[in-house]
C-alpha cells in the first residue's frame, strides 16, 4: 500500500512539474547560471568571514579568542541586517547628484535584485572586519560594534556608490572590479584612524620607544585562515570571480587566473624579500604575502593580463614587508593582524595598478596617464571620507564614554572580562581568583615586565607574526 501511495505522489510531482513548468530557453537557462555562479561566489565570500576569525584568533593572544570570534560573529549578523535597511539603497539607490543613493530602503522596489543584494551583503560585512583584526586585544565590543555600525550603514556605501553605483567617480572612469578601494581601502582606513584613537597595546612600545613583540598563540590556526581566505577570495576567486555578476566562460577563467596567479607571487615575493632583509624566511610576513597579492589584483582582476598579474603580486609582496615594519616600528600604530598594510597599503597600490596595467588604457600599454590620475583621485576622494567620516564619528563617541577597556581587564584578557569564558578550557595564570574577581595586587610590574621582554633595536629585525599579519 505504501508503495503504491509513493508511486502515485511520484507521478502527480512530475505531472505538476510538467504542466507548471515553461519550456527553458536560452535566455532563462542562462540567467538561472549567471543567478547561481553569484550565489556560489556569495557562499564563498561569506566563508572567508570563517578565514577572518581565525587569522585574528591566531596572531593574538589566547586570553582574547572568545571575544574576537563573538565580534566577527556579530560583525556579520549586524551588517545583514544594516545593509538591508538602509546600506543597500544608499549604495545602489537612485544617485543623488552623483554622491549617493535615495531609494531602495528596505529593498522597496529592489525584489529581482535579491541575488545582487545578497553578493553585496557580504562585501559589506568584509569591510567592516576588515577592522576588527586592527582593533584586536583592547576596545570595548559595544564601541566596536558601534564603528561597525557606522561604517556599514553610511561610510562604506557612500564610497561604494561613487565607484560602483552611478556615482560621480565611476562616471570618471575610476576602475575597481572587485574592491582594492571601495572594501579594502575603505575598511584599512577606518582601523587607521580607530587605532590612532585607541592607541598601543599594554606593554607593545616601551618608555624607551622600543618595540616589544606581542606574540601570537596558535600561527597554525592563522595559516589556515589565510588559506580560507585565498580559497574564500574563490572568496577571493568568490570575490573577484563572483563579481562579473554573470558566469561568463570568456571572462571569469582569466579573473581566476589572474587571482591566483597575483596571490601565488605575493607569497614568493615575500618569503625571498624577508631572506634577502632579514636572512631568513618570516613565516608571518610570508603567510601576508599571499593577501597581499590578492588585495593587489582585486581592482584590476578583469583588466590586466597575466604577466601583468604577476608583477603587481611580486610588488606587493614587497611593499607588505616594508610597510608593515614602517606602520608598526615609525608610525607606532599597534595593528596585530597587519590590516592597515595588508588592505590599506596594498589596497592603494592595487588600485594604482590598474592605471599602469590595464591591457585598454593602462599606462605601460600606451594609454597614457589619464586613467592612473583619475585612479589617485579616486584614492584621495575615499581616503578623505573615510578618515573624514570615521575620525568625526570616533571623536564624539569619546566625549561620552571611553572606547578602550580598562588596564585590569586588558591584561586579564577580554574573554574572561566580556564574556565570563573563555575559548579553552584553561585561564591564564594571572586571572587569580576562585570568585573570578581581580587580586588587589593585580597587574602589579607586569607592564614593566612586558616592556623588558622582546626588545628590538631600531635596525631591521626579524618581525613577529603580530606586527606583520
Amino acid at each position: 500500500m505504501k508503495k503504491k501511495i509513493s508511486a502515485a505522489l511520484l507521478i502527480s510531482l512530475l505531472a505538476a512539474t510538467r504542466v507548471n513548468a515553461a519550456d527553458p530557453t536560452v535566455e532563462s537557462v542562462s540567467a538561472s547560471i549567471d543567478m547561481m555562479w553569484v550565489m556560489f561566489g556569495a557562499v564563498l565570500v561569506f566563508l572567508m568571514h570563517a578565514g577572518f576569525a581565525m587569522v585574528e584568533t591566531g596572531f593574538t593572544r589566547s586570553k582574547n579568542s572568545l571575544n574576537i570570534l563573538m565580534k566577527n560573529m556579530l560583525t556579520v549578523a549586524v551588517s545583514s541586517v544594516l545593509y538591508f535597511v538602509v546600506g543597500f539603497a544608499l549604495m545602489f539607490g537612485s544617485s543623488k547628484g552623483g554622491f549617493i543613493g535615495s531609494s531602495g530602503f528596505f529593498l522597496n522596489g529592489e525584489s529581482d535584485q535579491m541575488s545582487f543584494f545578497v553578493f553585496q551583503i557580504v562585501f559589506a560585512a568584509t569591510c567592516a572586519t576588515i577592522i576588527s583584526g586592527a582593533l584586536a586585544e583592547r576596545m570595548k565590543l559595544s564601541s566596536y560594534m558601534m564603528l561597525t555600525i557606522a561604517m556599514v550603514a553610511v561610510i562604506y556605501p557612500v564610497a561604494g556608490h561613487w565607484v560602483w553605483g552611478e556615482g560621480w567617480l565611476s562616471k570618471l572612469g575610476f576602475v575597481d572590479f572587485a574592491g582594492s578601494t571601495v572594501v579594502h581601502l575603505t575598511g584599512a582606513l577606518g582601523a587607521a584612524v580607530a587605532v590612532t584613537f585607541l592607541g598601543a597595546r599594554l606593554g607593545k612600545y616601551g618608555s624607551d620607544g622600543k618595540v616589544n613583540a606581542i606574540q601570537g598563540h596558535n600561527i597554525p590556526l592563522g595559516a589556515l585562515g589565510v588559506f580560507i581566505l585565498w580559497f574564500g577570495w574563490f572568496g577571493w576567486f568568490g570575490f573577484n570571480g563572483g563579481s562579473t555578476l554573470t558566469a561568463d566562460p570568456a571572462l571569469v577563467p582569466g579573473i581566476i587566473a589572474t587571482t591566483l596567479m597575483s596571490g601565488s607571487c605575493g607569497v614568493l615575493s615575500s618569503a625571498l624579500y624577508t631572506k634577502f632583509r632579514y636572512k631568513r624566511i618570516d613565516a608571518s610576513l610570508t603567510l601576508n604575502g599571499a593577501l597581499a597579492g590578492l588585495v593587489g589584483i582585486t581592482a584590476g582582476t578583469a583588466n590586466v593580463s597575466i604577466p601583468g598579474a604577476i608583477v603587481i603580486g611580486l610588488i606587493a609582496g614587497i611593499i607588505l614587508v616594508e610597510a608593515v615594519h614602517f606602520i608598526n616600528s615609525k608610525m607606532k600604530l599597534d595593528d596585530p593582524v597587519g590590516a592597515i598594510t595588508v588592505h590599506g597599503i596594498c589596497g592603494i597600490w592595487g588600485t594604482l595598478a590598474v592605471g599602469l596595467f590595464d591591457t585598454a588604457n593602462g599606462l605601460f600599454y600606451g594609454g597614457g596617464v589619464q586613467l592612473l590620475g583619475i585612479k589617485a583621485l579616486g584614492i584621495i576622494a575615499v581616503m578623505g571620507w573615510t578618515i573624514g567620516t570615521v575620525g568625526l564619528f570616533l571623536f564624539v563617541l569619546t566625549r561620552f564614554s571611553s572606547i578602550r577597556v580598562s588596564s585590569e581587564e586588558e591584561i586579564a584578557g577580554l574573554d574572561f572580562a566580556g564574556h565570563g569564558s573563555s575559548a579553552y578550557e584553561f585561564r591564564e595564570s594571572f586571572v587569580a581568583t576562585g570568585d573570578g574577581n581581580l587580586h588587589p595586587e593585580f597587574g602589579v610590574g607586569l607592564i614593566d615586565r612586558l616592556n623588558k621582554v622582546g626588545k628590538v633595536s631600531d635596525k631591521p629585525h626579524i618581525s613577529n607574526v603580530n606586527e606583520t599579519v
